[in-house]
């Protein structure tokens, strides 16, 4: 088991590198720091002065990846590179452009964003295979029929169109929850129980359609056919047999989401004025602060890689067969 994880980590560190070295590149090879620094001024004629500050204000003055002037070691690390996309690794993100603590604004904002994304992820998966178990079954009856129908239809329509509609439902002409914003601490349910049911909501059609063709995948199977043959009832059959067998893809589908949980949801958060990471990241893009779009990249591709160690590790436990590939 320890062998497996460790092989699996050890495939995980090319790919996070990588990521990093593609991410240094679009950002201080493809568009250089003149560029950054024009695009951050907004000025039709910037002068050279004025780039020339903007630079060195936020540590973009050095040389990209060798610094001939240092000596030593300071070749190396008195450089963009080191400063910027080594220095990640560490998890040490520096300072935004604006002159934030990027690993203070993250370490706050994280918890508006798993407040909201937790129980989305948990409320849905319930729902959805709740609901998918349902239409499997009910297989080949009016009720199947009609459920993938409904479920088609709510794929069908935006989530912009699930947000509004629940902001002028609920919010406004029910009056149940608030609209929008946010209060820390006990309060801050008020404004999570609105977003949390339109997450949960909006997801249901598509999730409702995809557990359903695990679980009727797996019922056409030869262990369920034994199962019924020894007088097994259907529910039991469902339950005991095809829902179990179903746990590999369904894993997949709830561990890689991981990322989403830290990252938050980037349309919930800003039309409900939550001030998690989506928003963050947002606000980072629309004021061109290119250090908090750097550091949410490369958190965004942590996470992903440790959603699917995670989703590996899960793998051993429901099929200890997979250990052995």
């Amino acid at each position: 088991m320890m062998a497996y994880i460790v092989r699996r980590v050890l495939y995980a560190i090319p790919i996070l590198v990588g990521v990093n070295l593609l991410t240094f590149l679009l950002f201080f090879v493809v568009n250089s720091p003149d560029d950054m620094a024009r695009m951050h001024l907004g000025l039709k004629r910037v002068s050279d002065q004025a780039i020339a500050e903007w630079k060195a204000e936020r540590g973009y003055d050095k040389p990209l990846v060798w610094n001939a002037e240092a000596e030593g070691l300071d070749k190396l690390t008195d450089t963009i590179f080191f400063d910027k996309s080594v220095r990640l690794f560490a998890f040490d993100f520096g300072q935004s452009d604006s002159g934030r603590n990027i690993g203070h604004d993250i370490a706050q904002r994280m918890w508006p964003s798993l407040a909201i994304a937790i129980p989305i992820m948990l409320v849905g998966l319930a729902v959805n295979i709740s609901f998918s178990l349902l239409l499997a079954f009910f297989r080949g009856t009016y009720l199947d029929f009609w459920g993938v129908v409904l479920c088609v239809a709510m794929m069908s329509i935006s989530g912009l169109f699930y947000i509004i509609g629940g902001q002028v439902l609920l919010g406004k002409l029910l009056n149940l929850f608030p609209i929008s914003g946010y209060a820390p601490g006990p309060d801050a349910w008020r404004f999570l129980v609105l977003p949390v049911i339109i997450g949960a909501i909006s997801g249901i059609g598509s999730g409702t359609r995809w557990y359903r063709t695990l679980f009727l995948e797996e019922v056409g199977k030869d262990f369920v056919r034994t199962a019924r043959a020894k007088g097994l009832s259907e529910r039991a059959v469902l339950f005991g047999h095809v829902l179990r067998n179903a746990l590999i893809p369904i894993l997949t589908g709830v561990v890689v989401v991981i990322p989403t949980l830290f990252m938050g949801s980037l349309l919930l958060e800003s039309f409900f004025g939550i001030p998690g990471l989506g928003s963050y990241t947002i606000d980072a893009i629309s004021r061109q602060d290119f250090a908090i779009v750097r550091a949410m990249v490369f958190l965004g591709a942590v996470l992903y890689i440790l959603g699917l160690l995670l989703t590996d590790i899960s793998y051993t436990l429901v099929d200890p067969r997979v250990r052995l590939q």
